[in-house]
């Protein structure tokens, strides 16, 4: 095997993945992922009933899958690693060619299931421990995997992984689950775009309530959630939509009236499902920061 090539390959396959979920909600379901069309051909990158992926014309696994919620007991041990648990049975089978990839330092796609048949290409990974014994591997994200210990970091090191697993993976799970409960539209314009959409946090996430949750979040354009953010944009707890006065009084070009200024007074679209509306004690917490503005 040509590892250096086999490593080439992956990366770009990441690359390809990433750009294809992100434009959309940032989720790929598991009907892109078992056609997935990379280098002329066909790839098939999720089991139906299997957290591994051992394509048989590969020596090595290509990608597994971290579900929270599985029958298996992944977990978290280390800001970015997780013990993941052995397929039952057999101390080989398709446990082989996980171990393999553990061998040859290759690394596999790491996918989170985000619901049924609903995954969020999170990042590379390594395998870096095989515990025949306990029936574990060891998996770290690919730049937590290159900490001098991943198991054991300093305060540093521990503060960079978790913001790596913030960037790679609750990030990008936010955001889909926010635009998928949207129905990939802007709230306040109902844009459907996916590649010009964000997940904006209602309360932002470096606050107590400012969880990754779709009660705390909107779907909007980036100019509306750069909007929102500067607090030139508010969402009442009655769901309206007010812009700033001060950018109501100006006078600019087209984009400030028919982006800006003629939201004012609108009401949000609101997510079909009850569960996955804004919480309107979550908007008040943020409306009195727009209101002081």
């Amino acid at each position: 095997m040509d590892t250096a090539a086999e490593r080439a390959f992956r990366e770009a396959l990441m690359r390809s993945l990433v750009e294809s979920a992100e434009a959309g909600d940032g989720t790929l379901a598991r009907a892109d992922l078992t056609h997935f069309h990379f280098e002329d051909r066909d790839w098939r990158l999720v089991d139906e009933s299997r957290g591994i992926r051992n394509p048989a014309d590969l020596e090595t696994t290509l990608a597994i899958i971290h579900n929270p919620r599985g029958p298996y007991a992944d977990r978290e041990i280390s800001p970015g690693v997780w013990e993941y648990a052995y397929e039952k049975g057999s101390l080989e089978g398709s446990n082989t060619k996980l171990r393999r990839a553990h061998e040859l330092a290759l690394p596999v796609i790491f996918f989170l299931k985000l619901d049924t048949a609903v995954f969020v290409p999170v990042s590379l990974a390594f395998v870096i421990d095989d515990d025949r014994e306990r029936r574990v591997f060891t998996v770290a994200l690919e730049e937590v995997g290159l900490l001098a210990d991943p198991l054991h970091p300093t305060e540093l090191q521990r503060r960079y992984a978790e913001r790596i697993v913030r960037q790679r993976m609750h990030q990008p799970a936010f955001r889909g689950l926010v635009l998928r409960a949207y129905a990939l539209r802007c709230t306040v314009c109902s844009l459907h775009h996916g590649a010009l959409l964000d997940a904006a946090h209602i309360v932002p996430d470096g606050e107590p309530l400012g969880t990754p949750t779709t009660p705390n979040g909107l779907a909007l354009c980036k100019i509306h959630h750069a909007a929102y953010d500067q607090n030139m944009l508010g969402v009442s707890p009655d769901y309206t939509v007010a812009i700033n006065r001060e950018v109501l009084a100006e006078v600019d070009g087209p984009m400030l009236r028919h982006g800006l200024q003629e939201m004012h007074g609108r009401t949000i679209t609101l997510p079909a499902r009850r569960t996955d509306r804004p919480d309107r004690d979550l908007l008040a917490w943020r409306w009195e920061k727009f209101s002081a503005g």
